[in-house]
């Protein structure tokens, strides 16, 4: 993968399956006729002391000496001449990598969130007042029963009353069951287990896929190969746990890539499997 240091710079076309020209933060896959970036938010390093169960033999076989870095990214789909946020981040560097694709607040459609926790809604809102004048709102029930409801959480419960009837809830259907299209070549999936309505999104045009896969892995290193170890940041680590295999053993046997929002730079691959646990091989 080419990667260019100057920000802002020129998409060239892009042809299926390839990456485009691309910019430290940012980086781009198509599917058919739907253009998919990942936008970087912010790099830092990382905490592997945020895996349960996780002794120090067996940080020392996947964790560099060196340490590593973690990532916090959104996703931007251009389909049908429509803008489509997944997550916001907190409206950082990654507001500003959009603007680079010439796609405004104001151009922006719908926000898909995959959950409520403040580094994949905080951009919604600025001084209080809602950054996307015009773009719905789309997230599970279970999700914002849960944090608006059962157990309220503040920042959530603001920044999702500034749209108003903007916001619209769904119900995702699972693996294996029946799977329903929120919009337009976009399936949202159940993934419970990080919260109680974490979701990921998968997009489809023209028989090729791709699946945004949110915060099914927080440090990537030791989750793929080890994919039972789950983090102090999921709520249920045993349903995560499992959810996490189920849908890394769906995207190696239906060779789909994936992208999340935890995943290092270039942050998107295709998932094959290696003994008990998985490996990414990043997209070329």
């Amino acid at each position: 993968m080419k990667k260019e240091m100057i920000f802002g710079i020129l998409f060239s076309t892009m042809v299926i399956g390839v990456f485009a020209q691309e910019t430290a933060d940012v980086a781009s896959y198509r599917i058919g006729n739907m253009e998919i970036f990942m936008l970087v938010e912010s790099q830092r390093d990382g905490n592997a002391g945020i895996l349960v169960g996780a002794d120090d033999a067996l940080l020392k076989r996947y964790i560099p000496a060196s340490g590593f870095k973690h990532s916090t990214n959104i996703f931007l789909v251009k389909a049908n001449g429509k803008h489509i946020l997944i997550d916001t981040a907190f409206g950082g560097a990654s507001f500003e990598s959009m603007k680079a694709l010439w796609v405004s607040p104001e151009s922006v459609d719908a926000i898909l969130i995959t959950h409520l926790h403040g580094d994949h809604i905080g951009g919604l809102l600025k001084d209080g007042k809602p950054v996307f004048p015009k773009a719905k709102i789309y997230l599970s029930r279970k999700e914002y029963d849960y944090f608006t409801k059962t157990n309220p959480n503040q920042g959530a419960v603001a920044a999702l009353a500034a749209y108003g009837n903007r916001v619209e809830t769904f119900e995702p259907g699972e693996l294996g069951g029946k799977l329903t299209e929120l919009l337009p070549g976009i399936t949202p999936i159940a993934n419970y287990g990080h919260t109680p309505g974490h979701t990921v999104f998968l997009l489809e045009d023209k028989g090729q896929k791709f699946l945004v896969i949110g915060d099914l892995l927080h440090v990537a290193l030791v989750q793929f190969p080890v994919p039972d170890i789950s983090a102090t940041y999921d709520m249920d680590q045993k349903a995560a746990a499992a959810v996490r295999r189920q849908i890394l053993d769906y995207a190696a046997k239906n060779m789909v890539p994936i992208g999340g929002m935890h995943m290092v730079y270039p942050g998107m691959g295709m998932v094959e499997n290696d003994g008990n646990g998985f490996k990414l091989v990043p997209l070329k």
